[in-house]
């Protein structure tokens, strides 16, 4: 790879590296073409919105996109929902997760991995990260409780946490594993994907993942039971869809996946090999370019639990100190290259538990409402209770590998990258 390094930075007055903005789109939604419009077309041709109903025979959009996503994440079973978050509930549901039961997750997701455990009457515990940006399974271990049911690892940023160090810790304390998948759709760890290793699997596919139907979600798992109470969970109306026993038959809601974001994402499925080997090509490029100037400069990278298993859609660098991150980030924004700092306590972002205002203030819908209420011990939260975490994110800047990017934006990325290091790391 050839690196054209001019030294001067686009923030002092210098040509920025790279020649154009990187695309504002995540892989899937930078992927649509006519594929996706014939898909819907098709759809509405048929007059078949609800998988359920229609004026033409044949399997539902839905029931094929559960068949093959299942078989692309190499579980038993995958029922589609309505988005992310309702795959968490859903999936929570299925391991049999209610009021009081303690739920072990990071502090550094989405808050919705947090609000879907209080949504079934559950309690978040908040456990710290490490440099993998994903559960530290020995603070996992430091958290469990008496009243710990369960352990949600979320593989954030693209890569797979330490799910062999998780699921020990699971088994040898007799607790579910339910995956969030939301940000590892394409990912492994040790040749398993991502929503096969712990009990049920959940993922996202709203329109900034890695491939989308707009809103929509999915959960898996290869286990019956876990399966059929997520089903009735997801489908008020399941005891007339399954052969259930009425002794066994549970309330519902509506999370159903309707039918066009079904025929969307069955093509957007068949997409997803390509994103990964597409984000894995150029991160190693990025990493071939930057790697010695980093080394220099005393700036590390991410630890990848398994780098065979990361879907590679983001790169994270470690600096000194967070006015140190912030500076490289604000210079390599001025290169036209998308950069970040994961955790600033001035800028407000709910990836962040220091940022879920109203998980730490314990506020609930009414004044009689849960999950408090039915909290087995006392359970008390505050913004500087996983420091280490802090710190890390702090010091991270991330950097989306974009899998459509050319040879030449590598480069010229590089050259960026290399550019604010050497000013400023």
């Amino acid at each position: 790879m050839t690196v054209k390094c001019a030294s001067r930075l686009a923030i002092h007055g210098g040509t920025p590296a790279r020649s154009k903005i990187d695309s504002s789109l995540a892989p899937g939604g930078q992927a649509i073409d006519e594929a996706e419009e014939q898909a819907v077309l098709d759809v509405l041709r048929a007059k078949r919105l609800f998988r359920f109903s229609g004026h033409e025979e044949g399997e539902s959009k839905a029931d094929q996109f559960e068949r093959a996503f299942a078989s692309s994440v190499g579980a038993t079973r995958a029922l589609a929902v309505t988005s992310g978050t309702a795959a968490l509930i859903t999936g929570l549901q299925g391991i049999g997760i209610g009021p009081g039961d303690e739920v072990i997750l990071p502090a550094y997701t989405w808050m919705a991995s947090a609000t879907a455990v209080m949504a079934v009457g559950g309690i978040p515990i908040i456990a710290e990260i490490d440099e993998s940006l994903t559960l530290d399974p020995a603070d996992v271990e430091r958290k469990i409780s008496p009243h710990t049911r369960a352990i949600m690892p979320v593989h954030m940023r693209g890569a797979p946490a330490r799910m062999d160090a998780i699921m020990e810790v699971a088994s040898r304390h007799g607790l579910r594993v339910i995956e969030d998948c939301a940000q590892g759709n394409g990912a492994s760890f040790r040749g398993r994907r991502l929503g096969s290793i712990g009990d049920v699997g959940c993922f996202s596919l709203q329109f900034s993942k890695i491939i989308t139907t707009g809103e929509g979600g999915m959960v898996t798992t290869s286990d019956q039971q876990v399966w059929q109470r997520a089903f009735m969970f997801h489908d008020v109306a399941a005891w007339n869809r399954l052969e259930i026993p009425d002794v066994e038959v549970l309330w519902g809601a509506n999370f159903r996946m309707a039918e066009m974001p079904a025929a969307i994402g069955l093509v957007q499925l068949g997409r997803l090999k390509g994103i990964v080997a597409g984000a894995k090509a150029r991160k190693e490029m990025l990493m071939a370019g930057i790697g010695s100037t980093a080394s220099d400069r005393g700036v590390t990278f991410r630890e990848i639990p398994d780098p065979d298993g990361d879907s590679a859609i983001t790169l994270t660098m470690f600096l000194e100190t967070p006015a140190k991150a912030q500076a490289v980030a604000h210079a390599l924004n001025a290169e036209n290259i998308s950069a970040g700092v994961l955790y600033r306590p001035d800028r407000q972002d709910i990836h962040v538990y220091a940022h879920w205002l109203p998980i730490l203030s314990k506020r609930t819908w009414t004044d009689t409402g849960g999950p408090w209420r039915w909290a087995r011990r006392d359970i008390a939260y505050a913004p500087d209770m996983c420091q280490r975490s802090l710190d890390i994110l702090a010091r991270s800047v991330v950097l989306i590998v974009d899998p459509y990017m050319s040879n030449s934006d590598v480069e010229e990325t590089v050259d960026g990258v290399t550019k604010a290091l050497d000013a400023l790391a």
